[in-house]
């Protein structure tokens, strides 16, 4: 059921965040400078507390800035360690999508929870920092790129979220090689840029082997250029849009009306196209 926002009112939006290192004063620029949205930050694990239909009963929808059930203080190899979400957050979490709260998930919360499988169907997606199972099959460990310049090509022109943009538009930012799944997502964005192994570096050897901006001895296949879309999540609309790395991005005029269409399309509710 589509929900009915009231008019001149500005749409209340919680912000999760933490677990991974990012410019916060920055990062709540985006938010600042956007008329008609009141945002609250809030730090993970206190922002888990909040995802549940009666905590969220104030908010117009959810925006995941985080990166919880990581543990990076483990010993290597086994860095990260993998944490299992509470009981709680789990079925919070599933009644919040029941009752349809619209999600926005940006850049590295496609890595959050690893021990949570149904968080990564939720998303549409995930980013691996260890090679392991995912959908009962083996995968490698994710790849990432720092400060690349590319085009953003949009293939669902008429689609809310990207309402205002050009069909092209530049961006430096973060990418990821990483695994998205694809059949069960409406693709909205597409990166120009060659998604293989050459053009990337390994996370499990950056983070469990100390060996930053590596790729050597790592054989990942050729992945998806898909870097922004929609799904349905149980009742709720979802969209993950992977830019969103650090102030380079952040400042970008189209990145910030891509964000803000995106929240205000989750927020109406109905059924993801």
């Amino acid at each position: 059921m589509t929900k009915h926002i009231k008019y001149g009112e500005p749409l209340s939006v919680l912000v999760a965040v933490k677990g991974h290192p990012f410019d916060r004063e920055a990062f709540a620029a985006v938010f600042e400078e956007m008329d008609g949205m009141a945002a609250s930050l809030v730090d993970q694990p206190a922002a888990g507390l909040l995802m549940n239909p009666e905590a969220m009963a104030g908010f117009d929808a959810l925006v995941l800035y985080d990166m919880p059930g990581l543990d990076f203080r483990a010993q290597a190899p086994a860095r990260p360690g993998y944490v299992e979400p509470p009981r709680e957050l789990r079925e919070g979490f599933r009644r919040l999508l029941q009752q349809g709260k619209g999600v926005v998930a940006l850049h590295h919360a496609i890595a959050a929870w690893p021990a949570w499988p149904e968080y990564a169907e939720y998303l549409g997606g995930r980013f691996l920092y260890k090679s392991g199972p995912l959908r009962g099959a083996p995968r490698k460990d994710s790849g990432y790129r720092h400060g690349v310049r590319y085009s953003a090509r949009g293939v669902a022109p008429r689609h809310p979220v990207l309402e205002g943009l050009p069909e092209r538009f530049e961006l430096t930012d973060e990418l990821y090689l990483y695994e998205v799944f694809e059949d069960d997502v409406t693709p909205l964005l597409r990166a120009e840029h060659a998604f293989v192994r050459d053009h990337f570096f390994s996370a499990e050897l950056a983070v469990s082997h100390g060996r930053m901006f590596d790729n050597a001895g790592w054989e990942h296949s050729p992945g998806s250029n898909l870097i922004g879309w929609t799904k349905q999540a149980l009742n709720s609309r979802v969209v993950y849009l992977q830019p969103g790395d650090g102030p380079s991005v952040y400042e970008s005029p189209y990145y910030r009306r891509l964000v803000r269409n995106a929240i205000q399309w989750v927020a109406a509710g109905g059924t993801a196209p």
